[in-house]
């Protein structure tokens, strides 16, 4: 199978495979079984390559890259727009099959990288996702005002970096499951409204300091505590200050969701503004006390859970 190219379509039931230049689909089940069944059979093949579904495709590409077989994980949209431009305007699970293993061999996407070592590897994981997104908006900006044939060129550069981005973000899923404490770590992150996947990842890669000082010493670590800027008599304006940023940008994110949807952190903002605190300050507030609510739970082990 050394030149056999392989498309997978997934769901949560079950596995439709199709070989590149043969027209027959076979099923499989989602399940212990059907995903070691393929393992054993596609360890050899030049690639196989599966859509990223929202988490149905993890325990199918870990069985894949534990039997050593090449494996690439790629944007749903991509496979689509392939499909639609080789004239495949039907879908079903057979014809997605079918389009994958196509886009396979005509495309050959990068490999998602197989994960060894638990937070060092999901720390550069972390890393690639915001480069590659910061690319991706680049070329986004640049699209305003590109000549006509130029933009085909950028908007070929953005579908790839997307690719890059979907098999990134499985990486990083891998990454945390393949290490147990990064795991319990993720789901007590994770119970907090308004902490997604993302901002669970950047905490876990970024911040390994969290639950282990005081509250004091995380919001300054973080960024998100106010500087004095006194002399004398004269009392400044507080700012924050210094930091990782890459961790307050995911923590800038995570408060906006939590201000709207988490009931601690919702009530908290609201007193502040309906107290005439302007919208930053006391969206900054809102930050320093939802990484202190996470500190508090990492450091106790616990559950997020309403009050």
């Amino acid at each position: 199978m050394a030149d056999v190219f392989v498309g997978i379509d997934v769901s949560k039931a079950y596995l439709d495979v199709a070989v590149d230049g043969a027209s027959k689909v076979t099923r499989h089940g989602n399940d212990n079984a059907g995903r070691s069944e393929l393992a054993t059979r596609l360890k050899a093949a030049r690639l196989v390559v599966v859509e990223a579904t929202g988490g149905y495709e993890l325990d199918l590409v870990r069985a894949l890259q534990a039997a050593g077989a090449a494996v690439a994980v790629v944007n749903p949209r991509r496979i689509r727009d392939f499909a639609r431009a080789s004239g495949r305007l039907a879908k079903t699970d057979r014809i997605d099959a079918l389009a994958i293993a196509q886009f396979a061999r005509a495309m050959r996407p990068a490999q998602t990288p197989r994960i060894e070592d638990g937070r060092m590897a999901l720390a550069g994981l972390v890393a690639r996702r915001r480069q590659v997104i910061d690319m991706a908006v680049a070329e986004e900006n640049r699209l305003e005002h590109a000549a006509p044939a130029l933009a085909g060129m950028i908007h070929e550069h953005i579908a790839q970096l997307k690719d890059q981005l979907a098999g990134i973000d499985v990486a990083i899923a891998l990454a945390i499951d393949a290490d147990a404490a990064l795991q319990a770590r993720r789901a007590i992150l994770e119970s907090v409204p308004g902490v997604g996947q993302v901002t669970a990842a950047v905490l876990i890669a970024e911040l390994p300091e969290l639950g282990a000082i005081d509250d004091k010493k995380i919001a300054a670590l973080v960024g998100v505590a106010p500087v004095a800027h006194d002399s004398g008599t004269m009392r400044g304006q507080r700012h924050i200050a210094g930091g990782r940023g890459s961790v307050r940008c995911a923590l800038y994110m995570a408060a906006l969701s939590a201000v709207r949807f988490n009931p601690t952190i919702k009530a908290f903002h609201r007193r502040l503004r309906d107290n005439g605190k302007r919208p930053k300050v006391a969206l900054v507030a809102a930050m320093r006390k939802l990484i202190i609510l996470l500190n508090t739970l990492v450091r106790r082990n616990q559950i997020w859970k309403p009050a």
